[in-house]
């Protein structure tokens, strides 16, 4: 099922089901997706896709893919190393992602496999942590590199946090029709060329051990979004650097998950 939030023609905020981006009607879920709800054969007309969770918290996890903390230079982490990121950052599908002009030089993408969180979850272990996902959606992991390296000391949510800076979406597919998150293709595309193509599987902490780890230092709430960490071929560290520019398109593609593109203004 692919759950989507969007604005409809009579200008109400609905939460409903498509099978495709070129669907203009979506069957209306009534009800919480993170309690009870149900899915009525009732439709509405699309006016503008949402993100499709606006989460309590987004965490992060930092160099979770081999190769890209090879392509770093930095030393494979022996436990998952979280961040936070402002939920001030939350944009869907098609939204603009702003270039501020604090940051204009050096603004790179992550593409990035997100977790969505179903119910409370404190201390889980890894064999119960598929129970506490809702499902999975596409993220860009937006992050400005020298406030990210520099500016703060290599402190890492301020960089991360700039408004616009985390597209979702474009819908959340429930897990039920992703049995292993850990074995996905997973690529960004900008404009028409491909920079990072690479496969879940690559991850250093699979899905479950991440959040059976964060769960031991704080409780996820329903709707937490966890960015699960970005594969090799972000822009930073190509020869010359790529960084995103105005009139660029971003797109982040997951297999079994779809395509999350965004303009970049």
């Amino acid at each position: 099922m692919k759950i989507i939030r969007f604005i409809s023609q009579e200008n109400r905020v609905c939460c409903g089901v498509i099978n495709t981006l070129e669907d203009k009607t979506a069957r209306l879920i009534y009800g919480d997706i993170f309690d009870e709800f149900s899915l009525s054969e009732e439709t509405a007309s699309i006016a503008k896709l949402l993100s499709p969770v606006f989460p309590p918290n987004i965490i992060g996890m930092g160099l979770n893919y081999a190769k890209h903390a090879d392509e770093t230079g930095i030393r494979h982490p022996e436990m998952p190393i979280m961040f936070l990121k402002g939920t001030n950052t939350v944009i869907g599908h098609g939204e603009p992602i702003i270039i501020p002009s604090v940051c204009r030089e050096e603004v790179d993408y992550e593409a990035e496999l997100a977790i969505v969180i179903s119910k409370p979850a404190f201390n889980v272990p890894e064999e119960k942590a598929t129970d506490y996902i809702l499902g999975y959606c596409c993220a860009n992991d937006v992050s400005a590199r020298d406030w990210q390296a520099n500016k703060q000391k290599k402190q890492w949510a301020r960089g991360k946090s700039f408004d616009t800076f985390c597209p979702l979406g474009p819908w959340i597919v429930t897990k039920d029709e992703i049995p292993d998150p850990d074995n996905l293709r997973i690529r960004t595309i900008l404009n028409e060329t491909v920079l990072q193509d690479s496969n879940t599987s690559d991850m250093i902490f699979p899905v479950k051990t991440i959040i059976s780890d964060i769960s031991k230092s704080m409780t996820l709430l329903p709707g937490t979004v966890i960015l699960t960490g970005t594969p090799e071929g972000v822009g930073f560290t190509r020869v010359p650097p790529v960084f995103l520019k105005p009139g660029d398109t971003v797109t982040i593609e997951i297999e079994k998950i779809g395509c999350l593109a965004n303009p970049v203004r």
